[in-house]
């Protein structure tokens, strides 16, 4: 019990855990590659849950990429201590670049830009990655603890003091219910913003397996009895096979 102790308090201070320096290292190595996957897991799982373009294996990717990144700066300066190179670098090209994976993300539809949370948290997560690889252990938890309260908990109260939903109507192939939908929102008093057809993925959190495409509304609802009259008279059309509001 004291050695397991013992070497998982090295492993914290960043001190060696095992006598021979290329196995130490690359122990050490592995466990910040597998914490960076692990923290950054969590972060993707939950922007993959709310059916967002980048989900768990890219988050996963992106900090253990990071991570990586950090390790070899470090091992820089043991396996060359007489260079002069800044072994900070490396990481700064990390936090520049990202921005071109988190572009891939962002998608404009309609008047509305969708995807600038997700492109957050991959460079959210990318740090992330970067104080683990460097083993800035305490940053790197409370980092993940905080962008996580701030995907669930913020998004939340967002949503509750906001009236921009997101529908998902399941259908089927005979049917094309997308004017009587549009109709049915109108006459509920929503405001229609975009209707667009979709076809159903691995992550969708539709609809029963009879579904073959989806319309995705979004739209300006004010209350919630607006909401219950809106997905009886859409659960009433002839072809509808399902009903979700994105949460």
């Amino acid at each position: 019990m004291e050695v397991v102790k013992e070497f998982f308090l090295n492993l914290w201070h960043n001190k060696a855990v095992l006598p021979d320096p290329q196995i130490d290292l690359a122990v050490r190595t592995l466990m910040r590659l597998c914490v960076a996957a692990l923290f950054s897991g969590i972060i993707g799982y939950e922007r993959q849950h709310s059916h967002r373009p980048a989900g768990l294996r890219t988050h996963v990717l992106v900090a253990v990429g990071s991570a990586l990144v950090m390790c070899t700066s470090a091992y820089i300066k043991i396996a060359y201590p007489e260079t002069t190179a800044d072994p900070a670098r490396l990481g700064a090209q990390v936090i520049s670049g990202i921005g071109f994976l988190g572009a891939g993300t962002i998608l404009r539809e309609g008047f509305s830009i969708k995807g600038l949370t997700t492109a957050a948290s991959l460079w959210a997560v990318s740090c992330i990655g970067l104080a683990v690889g460097i083993g800035f252990w305490p940053g790197a938890f409370l980092g993940t603890l905080v962008i996580y309260f701030t995907l669930n908990a913020l998004k939340k109260v967002a949503q509750r003091y906001s009236h921009i939903r997101t529908l998902y109507i399941g259908v089927d192939d005979e049917y094309h219910v997308s004017e009587k939908a549009a109709e049915v929102l109108r006459n509920c008093g929503a405001k229609l913003r975009t209707l667009e057809i979709i076809f159903p993925e691995e992550n969708q959190p539709l609809l029963n397996k009879h579904t073959n495409k989806i319309l995705k509304a979004l739209c300006y609802i004010d209350n919630d009895r607006d909401m219950m009259l809106i997905k009886e008279g859409i659960l009433a059309l002839e072809g509808v096979k399902d009903f979700y509001v994105e949460t």
